[in-house]
C-alpha cells in the first residue's frame, strides 16, 4: 500500500512540477504566526494549532501515543494550552485527554460538539474528564462562533445527531485567519459531509484536514471541489489501517492540484504555516 502510494505521488509530482520538501531549518524555525502542526499519533488525530501567542490543541490521539504527543508538545515549548477540541468521542480522538490534563501542561478550556451519541452530556468522556479536573467546559454546536481578534473558529457542524456512528457527529470548523483558513473535520463521514454540502456551509479552504484518516467512506469528489485546497493533510497510519489513505481520494486532490501529505511518513508529523493566502507544508523529523 505504501509503495503504491509512493509511485502515484511520483507520478503527480511530474504532472504538477513540484516537489514535496524536507525542511532545512530547525524544528522551532518561526515561519508564520499561524502554523499546524499535523502530529504523526499513527491512525489518530491530534493537531496543535500555533496562532500568534496562543495554543490549541484539536484532539489527542490514543493513550497509547499520548508520550509521544507530549514530546511533540515539549519540543516546541507548549507548556499551556488556551483550548483543547474534542471533535467527538472516539479512543483515537479523546484517548490522550486524560492523560493530558494529569500532565504538568495546563490545559484552560475544553470544547466538544453538543451533539453526540453518548447516553447523556455527563457520560461524554471530555466532559468528564474536564470536570474532573475542574477544567472549564463549552459545547459547541453549528453556528457558533469563538472570536479571537484576529482569528476565529467558526463551527459548522454537526447539524443532527447521527446515532449510529459517532464520527457523522464530529465537531467540523473553519479556523479563519488574516493569511488563510483550515477546515478541521474530524471524523466525518458521508452523511454529515453531505448535510454541509447541501445546507452549503463548506467553505473554499487554504488547508483541508482530510476526514476520517483518508478512508474511502468520506472526502467525496463533491467535497473535494467545494473545498479546493492548496494542501491536504492526511493524519493515518497504514500499518494499523491498511486501506488509509485511500488511493481514490489522493488521486481526486492531485487532480485539482492540492499537495498532499500524510503525517506517517515524518517522525513528528506535517507541519502546515500559513502566510499571504498561502500554505507551504514541511515533514517534519526529529533532530
Amino acid at each position: 500500500m505504501r509503495f503504491h502510494r509512493i509511485i502515484l505521488a511520483l507520478i503527480c509530482a511530474v504532472i504538477l512540477s513540484a516537489f514535496f520538501l524536507m525542511p532545512e531549518q530547525p524544528i522551532l524555525a518561526e515561519e508564520s504566526d499561524y502554523r499546524a502542526l499535523f502530529i504523526n499519533v499513527g491512525k489518530a488525530d491530534a493537531i496543535l494549532l500555533m496562532l500568534g501567542e496562543e495554543r490549541y490543541l484539536v484532539d489527542t490521539g490514543t493513550k497509547d501515543t499520548y508520550d509521544h504527543l507530549e514530546k511533540v508538545l515539549g519540543l516546541y515549548g507548549v507548556s499551556k494550552l488556551d483550548a483543547v477540541f474534542i471533535t467527538h468521542t472516539d479512543k483515537d480522538h479523546v484517548g490522550g485527554l486524560k492523560k493530558l490534563v494529569k500532565s504538568d501542561i495546563q490545559v484552560d478550556m475544553v470544547y466538544a460538539a453538543e451533539l453526540h451519541n453518548e447516553e447523556s452530556h455527563q457520560k461524554h468522556e471530555a466532559f468528564k474528564t474536564a470536570r474532573k479536573k475542574n477544567i472549564p467546559f463549552t459545547w459547541l454546536k453549528a453556528g457558533d462562533v469563538l472570536d479571537k481578534g484576529d482569528y476565529s473558529f467558526e463551527v459548522l457542524g454537526p447539524l443532527k445527531v447521527d446515532w449510529n456512528s459517532e464520527n457523522n457527529n464530529s465537531l467540523v470548523m473553519n479556523l479563519k485567519t488574516p493569511h488563510g483558513n483550515i477546515l478541521l473535520t474530524g471524523d466525518m463521514e458521508f452523511d454529515e459531509e453531505r448535510q454541509l454540502l447541501q445546507a452549503g456551509l463548506i467553505p473554499q479552504a487554504t488547508v483541508l484536514k482530510v476526514a476520517h484518516h483518508g478512508d474511502n467512506d468520506s472526502t467525496s469528489d463533491a467535497f473535494i471541489k467545494a473545498v479546493s485546497p492548496q494542501w491536504a493533510i492526511i493524519s493515518t497510519s497504514s500499518a494499523e489501517e491498511p486501506d488509509t489513505p485511500d488511493n481514490g481520494i489522493m488521486t481526486a486532490l492531485w487532480n485539482i492540484k492540492a499537495g498532499v501529505a500524510v503525517t506517517e511518513d515524518a517522525e513528528v508529523g506535517i507541519l502546515v504555516s500559513l502566510l499571504d493566502g498561502n500554505a507551504t507544508a514541511q515533514q517534519i523529523d526529529l533532530n
